[in-house]
């Protein structure tokens, strides 16, 4: 008989690039391998399934038997694999090209390695603005999966929704299955049942009609207290028994299959978007709350339910403006691309022009540019993989252009001005083929980027902390789900105690070379506390700029005039780095200062990528004997150089001074919001040298800071690496 209602269920697997390698395998065992194991048994019950590249290449490493039984279902015809961009990057976020590229590379991999047909893809995180709809369909693309949240952001409502349409951009025409909020929140967190009621209240609607759910297949197992729930409890036993008990007037299918059996039920054009969560999570934290007070007092008036498909959040875009460290890497991200297609058009080819874009691919992994309830930009090793893939193809390239690290071309520097960071400003970039810094003169001649190229790391890959919506959960309190499995949208678990007493806001970007000046007797409790005050004018303050080129050694000299404590005081700093240089040398000279009294002058510098809670990761005076963990205070008095160590990572930093001074040293933790409950999480070492000081008799005072980069351990274990498969 024809059915009363096809079901396609369509499930979105995937782990962010940098994601530790034991939480990739617990989702493994918690999620994708039981899930597996269960929905073999239920023939007649196919699926569309999608699992990012990221994640594949990780299973491919670690499990190819996982891959392996899915080609098997493929060629079954139990699974339709749907495609997508490679690296699960926000399709609005990068280049036409890049889109195409990754989708049609990312195709061609799961036609060799599945044995799949690839007609429809899943769009990352449903973020879609309506011109991609070219783009998709150049690349081969028939259909994606969105929200109903889209279609009814449009203006269409729930019983308008039960098929899938069609739209287009241009000319080129794709269809569009509306994924529906309602099964994202009934699987798998209520029983079947519900889950089936709702489908027949569908079907009686609308017979013949087409729903779709799409969803996150982590929430299968791997989201809190979900394993218990749908494998140990046996939900998804009861879930797929339902389906199939139900079978004579609900038929589960693949998204293509849905295509061939029914025609679309009409012609739609989308508004930009995302998923509803993710549209308020766009928002500034302020109006955030706005919104959800507004939103609550409307549901206690029961009038939300009128007017919730005419309201939504933010804009994604302006993710990067909430976060400017996620602008900071779309800008580097957009510069390697930018580089690559310049280079192409050259006609440069090849290996490393290949394994540069996949670098770039890789680095545009959406994860770590946004934040809501996962984890996001707040987790550092998912922002040191962003940029350890973006400075990994800069380096390729170049290699491909003769002058990388192992070409045997001649050591070289570089020193150019342009607007790196997309601000309508310049800035500096200061490089060497083991060193690159991107100075902001007119953001307090701060460096806001140092890659230690030689591992590609980047040491000022930081993040402020700022207020966050949620953080009124946090002052309010853990809540008790009273026994039941509920979504994370609803979680308020608190990983560790104390959290309210955690929040601190920062009032500048936390960068290096941040000029400060203090009260003389201020202590480091007060800068810890974010309760110093500020005597001078100089922090985000705009520098002018020379560029001081030579052949063996490059320059960024900046000067500005402005006031500490009432006194009129010209800063000039003056950055420095020589051909094949892993040292930058920093120069200041203070003018104007008053004669006949002190004043306290401080240096910040914040370093990245460098965790605490360790013994290999530590402080020392240069003798390499440990003076406590990064994650220390130390307040040090007269001394001449300070190192950080991290031996996991294989690097040391090496701040000196050519004059006695006092460092200051702290970590920089900020809390927020993931999947598992709410947490602190460092974020970044301070250290900060400062001077009580008191200017020469024509009022001058000066300093010169090295800050030395040594990677050789990196390197030697790199060495042993390579001799270790040459055998």
């Amino acid at each position: 008989m024809t059915p009363s209602l096809r079901l396609v269920l369509v499930l979105h697997n995937h782990q962010p690039i940098g994601n530790f390698d034991g939480v990739c395998e617990q989702s493994y065992r918690d999620s994708y391998l039981p899930f597996l194991d269960v929905f073999e048994r239920y023939e007649g019950l196919p699926i569309g399934l999608h699992t990012s590249g990221s994640l594949i290449e990780w299973l491919e490493a670690r499990h190819p038997e996982y891959l392996d039984r899915v080609r098997d279902l493929v060629a079954a015809g139990r699974i339709e694999v749907v495609g997508g961009p490679f690296y699960e990057p926000i399709m609005t976020m990068i280049p036409s090209r890049d889109r195409v590229g990754q989708i049609t590379r990312y195709t061609r991999y799961l036609e060799d390695r599945l044995g799949a047909t690839v007609r429809g893809m899943w769009t990352p995180e449903r973020v879609w603005e309506q011109s991609l709809c070219g783009d998709l369909v150049r690349a081969g693309m028939e259909y994606t999966v969105l929200d109903d949240f889209h279609f009814k952001n449009a203006g269409w409502v729930d019983g308008e929704l039960d098929g899938y349409f069609v739209t287009e951009h241009d000319g080129a025409l794709m269809s569009v299955f509306p994924g529906s909020e309602r099964l994202r929140y009934t699987i798998p967190f209520q029983e079947p049942h519900e889950t089936i009621d709702y489908l027949r209240m569908v079907a009686e609607r609308s017979p013949g009609a087409v729903v779709v759910f799409g969803d996150d297949g982590e929430k299968l197992g791997s989201w809190p207290d979900t394993k218990q729930h749908v494998y140990d409890n046996g939900w998804l036993t009861r879930f797929l028994d339902t389906l199939r008990d139900n079978a004579d007037w609900l038929q589960v299918c693949t998204p293509s299959q849905a295509l061939e059996a029914a025609p679309p039920i009409g012609k739609i054009y989308i508004p930009e978007g995302s998923y509803r969560e993710m549209t308020e999570w766009a928002l500034p934290a302020v109006q955030q709350n706005v919104f959800h007070d507004a939103k609550h007092d409307l549901e206690d008036a029961h009038k939300w339910d009128e007017i919730a498909r005419f309201a939504r959040g933010g804009y994604w875009r302006n993710f990067k403006v909430r976060y400017p460290e996620t602008d900071e890497m779309y800008a580097r991200m957009l510069h390697v691309s930018r580089r690559i297609e310049s280079m192409q058009n050259d006609g440069a080819e090849g290996d490393l022009i290949d394994a540069a874009l996949t670098e770039l691919y890789r680095g545009q992994c959406n994860c770590s540019y946004w934040h809501g309830a996962f984890g996001g930009v707040y987790l550092p090793h998912l922002r040191n993989a962003v940029y350890n893939h973006l400075i990994a193809a800069d380096n390729l390239l170049d290699r491909h252009e003769g002058r990388g690290l192992d070409s045997g071309h001649a050591e070289w520097v570089e020193l150019d001005a342009a607007d790196y960071n997309l601000d309508g400003k310049k800035e500096v970039r200061l490089a060497s083929n083991r060193l690159s810094a991107l100075v902001a003169p007119a953001a307090g001649g701060v460096i806001y980027e140092l890659d230690s190229r030689t591992i590609c790391h980047n040491l000022l890959a930081t993040l402020d902390r700022r207020e966050e919506a949620y953080h009124r959960k946090v002052l309010a309190g853990p809540s008790d789900s009273g026994g039941k499995v509920a979504s994370i949208h609803d979680r308020v678990v608190f990983k560790q105690p104390n959290l309210d007493q955690m929040l601190q806001y920062d009032a500048y970007p936390r960068k290096a070379l941040v000029d400060h000046f203090y009260d003389l007797g201020q202590d480091l409790a007060g800068v810890v506390a974010t309760t110093a005050r500020e005597q001078g004018d100089f922090v985000g303050g705009v520098y002018e700029t020379r560029l001081r080129r030579s052949p063996e050694r490059m320059q960024v000299q900046m000067t500005r005039d402005g006031h500490a404590d009432g006194t009129p005081i010209r800063i000039t700093k003056g950055i420095t780095l020589e051909a094949g240089g892993s040292v930058l040398e920093v120069g200041y000279l203070l003018e104007g200062l008053p004669t006949g009294r002190p004043m306290h002058f401080a240096v910040e510098w914040n370093l990245a990528g460098l965790p605490t809670g360790a013994d290999d990761r530590y402080f020392h005076s240069g003798d390499g004997q440990s003076m406590g963990q990064l994650g220390d205070w130390l307040d040090l008095h007269d001394a001449h150089r300070l190192h950080l160590t991290d031996q996991w990572l294989g690097i040391d930093v090496g701040l000196s001074a050519d004059r006695p001074t006092s460092f200051w040293t702290y970590p920089i933790g900020a809390v927020s919001q993931s999947e598992a409950g709410f947490e602190l999480v460092h974020q970044q070492v301070v250290v900060m040298p400062h001077w009580r000081l008191q200017g020469d008799d024509e009022g001058r005072w000066a300093v010169t800071l090295r800050l030395a980069v040594d990677t050789s351990l990196a390197e030697s274990r790199m060495g042993e690496l390579v001799e270790a498969e040459a055998v």
